[in-house]
This record gives structure tokens, C-alpha cells and sequence, in this order.
């Protein structure tokens, strides 16, 4: 705070010897503890607001953040109850028991065309050899 190094120190102690008598050096430097005292619990509780408030400013970003992912996670849970696999499969198997069943796009049956017209080789396995039981499937293409 105050750049006071030894040697100025006691430059200013013999200057107070000289210029304050000595009956009143006592009170003199008593009233001088009490006011570095009262600086250092000034200085003291200054510093505490200061860290107090920077908590405070802490705690609020911190809020914040709680409060952002507190919304992620009921966005998430309004996506969850959208996406139930469970009363999916229900209503397939309800569906197919009275005949009803709803075909969802991935299910739809496709028409019958040859892979081969698709762009894509044909491994579909056909009969065993004649060659006997231990001739290896063959694939027909």
C-alpha cells in the first residue's frame, strides 16, 4: 500500500522522537495502532463485499446455465414422449391381431422386381448340386 522500506521507517521514528515529547509518544502511537486497526478492518471488509459480489456474480452465471439445461432436458423429454417404441410395437401387434394393421413407410412391401434391374447382383441361394451331401450351396445369378 504504502511503499515504506526500514530505512524510512526509521527516518519517520526519529522524527516523531523529536518533534512529540515524551510524555505523549504513549497516547501518540496508541492512537496510531488504532488507526492502521481501523484501516486494516476497513480494508478487510472492502475486500469481502468485493469477493462477496464477484460470488454473487458467479452464482448467477451459474444460474443461468442451470436454467439452459434445465430447458435442454425438458426439450429432450417433449422428443422422448414423441418417440415412444413401446406404444409403436403396441399398436403394430393390436393392428395385426384385428387385421387392421398400419404399415409404417419401412414396411411397405415393395413390388417385385429382379435385383438385377436395381443395379445389384442376385445372391439368392438355390438348390443343392446334385453332387452330393457335402457340395456347397450354390448361388444362382
Amino acid at each position: 500500500m504504502f511503499d515504506l522500506e526500514p530505512g524510512k521507517l526509521i527516518v519517520i521514528a526519529i522524527v516523531a522522537l523529536i518533534a512529540i515529547p515524551s510524555k505523549d509518544l504513549p497516547r501518540v502511537l496508541r492512537s496510531l495502532g488504532q488507526f492502521s486497526g481501523k484501516m486494516r478492518r476497513m480494508a478487510a471488509e472492502f475486500q469481502g463485499q468485493f469477493m462477496e459480489a464477484m460470488r454473487e456474480a458467479e452464482l448467477d452465471d451459474l444460474r443461468k446455465e442451470v436454467s439452459e439445461m434445465r430447458d435442454a432436458v425438458k426439450e429432450s423429454v417433449k422428443l422422448d414422449v414423441a418417440f415412444d417404441p413401446m406404444a409403436e410395437a403396441r399398436k403394430q401387434i393390436t393392428g395385426a391381431i384385428t387385421g387392421d394393421a398400419e404399415r409404417s413407410p419401412a414396411q411397405t412391401p415393395h413390388p417385385e422386381e429382379p435385383p438385377a434391374s436395381r443395379g445389384l447382383p442376385d445372391f439368392r441361394i438355390g438348390r443343392r448340386s446334385r453332387a452330393g451331401p457335402r457340395s456347397r450351396w450354390r448361388l444362382e445369378g
